[in-house]
C-alpha cells in the first residue's frame, strides 16, 4: 500500500514545483533599471540588469523626448507597468513587464507636454508644462484620461514653460506639483482629487518660503508630509497641511531629486555630485548624513530606489551615465561596480523595477 502512495505524492510535488517555477519565470526574477535616452527626435528606453549591469533591451517610446529640469520622467507601478514621458510629442508611452523583458503596451496623449509621472489612488498622474492630467487604472492597465486642470503659480499667473518639476501623490484627496520660477521663490500646487480623478478645479498655489528658491524634487511620507528640496538655495523643506513648516540647510549644493526608502529620503545634489540621506519626522527635517555616497560621473539628473537597489542618472562631458548602488536597513549606500556609459548625451529619468510580488496579481 505504501509503495503506491509514495510515488503519487512525489509526482504531485514535482508537478507543484514545476508550476511554481513557471510562475516565478513569468514574474521575472531580476531587478531591472529602466532609463530614458530623452532623444528629442527618437526617444527610447534602455533596460539594464542591475546585478550584472548588462544591457538587456533598447526599446522605442514611439515619440520625441527633450524634457529637462524635472524628476520622474520615468515611473513604474508594482514592477509590472512602466510609464515614460514623450515631452516633444505630448504623449506617455506605456510598457508591460513579462518575465525579465519589457514590451510596448500603448500610448496615451496629454493636454500639455508631459514632464513628470506618479501612480496612486488607482490612477496615473502626469504633470505637464501647463496642466495636470489623471488617467484611470484597471489592474495595472491605463484605460482613459478622466480629469485635467491648469497649473498656476502663487498669485495666479500661468507657469512659464520649463517650470514644472515633479508630481507626487500626497493622499487620496490631493496631489502636489512643484513649480520652479527663479528669482521668485517658486510654488507648490495642491491639486484636488475626487475619487482619484483631477477635478478641474484650480489648485491651491502655495509659495515657497521667503528666502528660499526652487521647490523641486520631493518624497511623501505615509503620514501626509512631504520632504521637498529647495534646490537653488541649497535647502530642504518639510511640507504639511498645505504649508512649509520647516526649512533646513542641506549641507550640500543644489539638492534636486529624491527617493524615499522607509524612513530615509535620499537626495542627489547636482552641484556637489553627492547623495545625502535625510529623515523627516513630521515636524522637522534632519540631515542624517550629508554625503552618503559620491556620484562617480557628472551632474546627477534623477534617482530611484526599490528593494535594496538605488540608481542615479548623471550627465558629464557630453555623456550620460547610470550608477547603481545597494542600500541596507540603515540606509547605508555602497556602489555596485563602475558607472555605466549610456551612450547618449542627455538621458533623463530612471525607474528601478524589482521582481513583482505574485500576491499583487
Amino acid at each position: 500500500m505504501f509503495r503506491s502512495v509514495i510515488p503519487r505524492n512525489t509526482a504531485a510535488l514535482l508537478i507543484l514545483a514545476a508550476s511554481m517555477a513557471s510562475v516565478h519565470a513569468d514574474q521575472g526574477g531580476t531587478t531591472l533599471a529602466v532609463v530614458m535616452t530623452n532623444d528629442p527626435q527618437a526617444n527610447q528606453i534602455e533596460v539594464y540588469d542591475t546585478r550584472t549591469q548588462a544591457l538587456l533591451q533598447t526599446l522605442s517610446t514611439h515619440g520625441k523626448g527633450g524634457v529637462g529640469g524635472n524628476a520622474r520622467g520615468v515611473r513604474q507601478l508594482n514592477g509590472k507597468l512602466v510609464a515614460v514621458v514623450n515631452y516633444g510629442s505630448n504623449s506617455v508611452a506605456l510598457f508591460k513587464r513579462h518575465a525579465d523583458r519589457l514590451s510596448f503596451d500603448r500610448m496615451v496623449t496629454t493636454t500639455s507636454a508631459p514632464v513628470s509621472i506618479d501612480f496612486g489612488n488607482d490612477h496615473m498622474y502626469v504633470a505637464g508644462s501647463a496642466t495636470i492630467d489623471s488617467f484611470e487604472l484597471h489592474h495595472d492597465n491605463v484605460v482613459w484620461r478622466d480629469g485635467s486642470a491648469a497649473l498656476e503659480l502663487a498669485g495666479g499667473a500661468t507657469p512659464p514653460i520649463g517650470s514644472t518639476a515633479q508630481v507626487g501623490v500626497l493622499d487620496k484627496q490631493s496631489l502636489l506639483v512643484t513649480l520652479k520660477t527663479d528669482p521668485l521663490p517658486g510654488t507648490v500646487d495642491i491639486v484636488p482629487l475626487r475619487n482619484g480623478a483631477v477635478t478641474g478645479a484650480a489648485p491651491d498655489a502655495v509659495s515657497a518660503p521667503a528666502g528660499t528658491l526652487t521647490p523641486f524634487g520631493f518624497s511623501v511620507y505615509p503620514d501626509g508630509t512631504a520632504l521637498i528640496t529647495l534646490a537653488h538655495s541649497s535647502q530642504n523643506g518639510l511640507f504639511r497641511d498645505g504649508a512649509f513648516t520647516a526649512v533646513t540647510a542641506a549641507g550640500q549644493s543644489a539638492p534636486c531629486w529624491t527617493t524615499r526608502v522607509g524612513k530615509y529620503v535620499f537626495t542627489v545634489n547636482t552641484a556637489s555630485k553627492t547623495i545625502s540621506r535625510l529623515i523627516g519626522t513630521g515636524s522637522n527635517v534632519f540631515v542624517d548624513t550629508s554625503v552618503a555616497a559620491q556620484v562617480p560621473g557628472g551632474a546627477p539628473t534623477d534617482i530611484d530606489a526599490d528593494k535594496g537597489v538605488l540608481g542615479v542618472i548623471d550627465h558629464g562631458a557630453g555623456q550620460s551615465h547610470l550608477s547603481l548602488l545597494t542600500y541596507n536597513a540603515f540606509g547605508e549606500l555602497s556602489l555596485s561596480g563602475a558607472a555605466i556609459n549610456l551612450g547618449v548625451p542627455n538621458a533623463n529619468g530612471i525607474a528601478i523595477l524589482a521582481p513583482s510580488d505574485p500576491d499583487d496579481d
